[in-house]
């Protein structure tokens, strides 16, 4: 089994004056072999294109979710969509990127901008066969991977950027390969990578998108874990067997709360030394530890990470905040949502009397609540999530 996973995050925008968007992702981790990606871009925009994409996306993603085949799924649907009368283009358009066992991709495409491929950031022109399916002509691919493969799946919004203001005609899919070839980087997630086009996109509408554009990337990487541990265990007992398993773990290791770092300073026989200032001034300055990656405050420090995570599950409009932060808070993001692919968080249940207080409202089931919620904004980021109470 390698140590490759597969990592898919998507951002849309909708036509300016639009309140739906008439294109629609579903994005199915199945399983440890299997992840698919569906992008369905309804025809034209508003209420109709939204429920014809919709109904697309769900019906090829249900069918694969039932194990029918890629075939079975596309001869299905190419047959179910009507073709508009007057305007001679299908109801709907999709894109299918299925990753198997991370070794190999699987792409079908009908009537969308044809996907993306970089290979080590550069574009790789892949081999696609086409086939005619309910009159439909329909392209396929299969594709051997490699660490870094990065798809990149599009609706026709972004070919469609910047025409009659900024461009001529648009800009073209050449264009878009030049721009994700300059600003692309081996660390940059999915999610981020989306991001980072669908803006160039926004920019180049002016604000004001001209048609509903969405970009969908799922890209190959190594498996990274990041260890985070917050709060003393219960019982003074358990410090050694908790400092001991967090420890041994593989990755970088987090160290959040005032309590936990100074056992762990202990525990390792390092000391503890106190940073300056904090760039940021609501979040706490950050410490550090030898062997430690980074030593930060306890709750308000994860509360803030907690914002950007619901924020990057959303629109990722506070990415700048994070990715550029010096605090605590944004290191912690960066890691987590960046970095990281396998997260375990070590959480001690012991109650901190200095949370206890009448006028400090964050006592332990505030702390639980937060690491719930965040660890349930990681696993829909697609992280794999191992939660440890002691």
């Amino acid at each position: 089994m390698n140590k490759l996973c597969t990592d898919a995050g998507f951002i849309s925008i909708n036509k300016f004056g639009e309140q739906l968007c008439g294109d629609h992702v579903e994005i199915i981790p199945q399983d440890e072999k299997m992840t698919v990606a569906v992008l369905a871009d309804g025809l034209g925009s508003g209420v109709k294109a939204n429920i014809l994409s919709t109904l697309t996306a769900k019906i090829i993603s249900t069918m694969i979710a039932n194990s029918l085949t890629l075939e079975d799924c596309v001869s299905t649907i190419a047959a179910a969509l009507p073709v508009c009368e007057i305007r001679r283009l299908a109801y709907s358009t999709f894109t299918i990127i299925r990753i198997t066992d991370n070794s190999e991709a699987e792409i079908i495409q009908y009537d969308n901008p044809p996907v993306i491929l970089l290979r080590e950031g550069k574009n790789y022109d892949y081999v696609k066969i086409s086939e005619i399916i309910g009159d439909k002509t329909i392209y396929k691919t299969k594709i051997k991977l490699y660490g870094n493969d990065t798809f990149i799946a599009l609706s026709d919004g972004a070919i469609h950027a910047g025409r009659g203001r900024n461009l001529n005609f648009g800009w073209q899919r050449e264009d878009i390969i030049r721009f994700m070839e300059a600003v692309y980087a081996p660390e940059l997630t999915a999610k981020t990578l989306s991001s980072l086009l669908l803006n160039k996109c926004f920019s180049l509408y002016g604000g004001e998108p001209g048609d509903d554009t969405t970009v969908c990337t799922v890209k190959i990487r190594q498996r990274q874990s990041v260890n985070l541990m917050i709060g003393p265990p219960a019982s003074p007992a358990d410090v050694p067997k908790m400092m001991t398993l967090f420890f041994s773990k593989e990755g970088k290791h987090i160290l959040c709360g005032g309590t936990t770092s100074t056992l762990a300073a202990e525990f390792l026989g390092k000391p503890l030394a106190a940073a300056g200032r904090s760039a940021d001034p609501g979040i706490p300055p950050t410490a550090s530890i030898e062997g430690v990656d980074l030593v930060t405050e306890g709750i308000i420090t994860i509360h803030r990470v907690l914002e950007y995570a619901r924020d990057y599950a959303k629109n990722n409009e506070l990415y700048t905040h994070w990715n550029y932060g010096k605090d605590g808070a944004s290191q912690i993001a960066r890691l987590l949502f960046e970095e990281a692919t396998d997260i375990n968080f070590y959480v001690g249940k012991a109650i901190n009397p200095a949370h206890e207080g009448a006028h400090l409202p964050i006592g332990f089931s505030v702390k639980m609540r937060l690491i719930d919620d965040l660890a349930a904004c990681l696993t829909r980021m697609g992280k794999r999530i191992k939660v440890s109470y002691f």
